[in-house]
């Protein structure tokens, strides 16, 4: 029997782990936050305390909703901190997506809504995978790391580590992006991306002192 889910976070990608759970008709109890949320999340999931209560919870499975753009630090401490307190994080595949049977999973990995995973592909603990993003064959995208929506990337990219790609990004065949790269939005990413490098534009070029 499948426990029920307490979602870590009630931001906007908390709303869309929400959504994606209740598409695979999963049962969540709650969310945890550090502060009570507003408006725009619903009233039926409950707010069940801040980061203090994820000692008092049984029975559960998580679900990591803190997101990121560009600096995946707040995600990774969500998830260390949910499995320091012995609890598992559940893996959310969207039925609205397309993905391949031999398609391997890390703990708490994310493919959501209208999103595309080929053959051969390998996702690390904890990555995000959004919406409608398409991730050809023979992909390995490391832990932490988060593949914005409408990134296209070709077959054999490899991505490290918490880096980040960002929306609607696209990276040829066989690139290798470092741990902790950032690809700024819409870039075109022709050769490898250092750890830690930060790049941008058409064809992507290195940022100096600059977000992307």
């Amino acid at each position: 029997m499948s426990r029920d889910i307490v979602i870590l976070g009630a931001g906007g990608h908390a709303r869309v782990v929400l959504a994606t759970l209740r598409a695979m008709g999963l049962s969540v109890r709650g969310c945890l936050a550090p502060e009570r949320p507003g408006t725009g999340w619903p009233t039926a999931v409950p707010w069940l305390g801040g980061d203090e209560a994820l000692a008092e919870l049984k029975e559960v499975e998580l679900a990591n909703g803190v997101g990121s753009v560009g600096d995946i630090s707040r995600r990774k401490t969500a998830y260390e901190a949910g499995r320091a307190a012995g609890l598992a994080f559940v893996t959310l595949r969207h039925p609205g997506a397309v993905i391949e049977a031999d398609a391997a999973f890390g703990e708490g990995a994310q493919v959501m809504a209208g999103a595309i995973v080929q053959t051969g592909v390998r996702l690390g603990c904890d990555v995000i995978v959004n919406s409608g993003a398409i991730i050809d064959h023979d992909c390995e995208i490391g832990d932490h790391a988060h593949i914005a929506p409408g990134v296209r990337l070709s077959g054999g990219v490899k991505v490290g580590a918490g880096a980040h790609v960002g929306i609607g990004a696209v990276v040829i065949q066989g690139v290798n992006i470092g741990a902790g790269a950032v690809v700024g939005a819409g870039a075109v990413v022709l050769a490898d991306v250092a750890a830690g490098e930060r790049v941008a534009g058409v064809p992507a070029r290195a940022l100096k002192g600059a977000g992307a």
